[in-house]
């Protein structure tokens, strides 16, 4: 099985970043799904900072937005494994 691919818009200093961050990782690791994370600060860049503005954490799962603002485990877990 192929690595999921995520994708975290964040900013520096976001601690709803780092938790949504911190809960891919814990919950990708205890069901056993490799994931590739792509982590790209939305002030780095004036078309994404337009775009996203202070909507960060935005999480994408194999390029489907899946997560605003805060993660949900039992609905990660799913997409995970499903």
């Amino acid at each position: 099985m192929s690595a999921v691919s995520v994708t975290v818009y964040t900013r520096e200093s976001c601690h709803l970043c780092s938790e949504a961050i911190d809960t891919v990782e814990r919950v990708a690791e205890e069901e056993g799904v490799a994931v590739d994370m792509d982590i790209v600060d939305v002030d780095t860049d004036e078309e994404l900072r337009e775009e996203y503005g202070e909507r960060v954490p935005y999480i994408l799962l194999d390029g489907s937005p899946t997560f605003k603002y805060r993660v949900d485990e039992g609905r990660l877990r799913r997409k995970l494994t499903g």
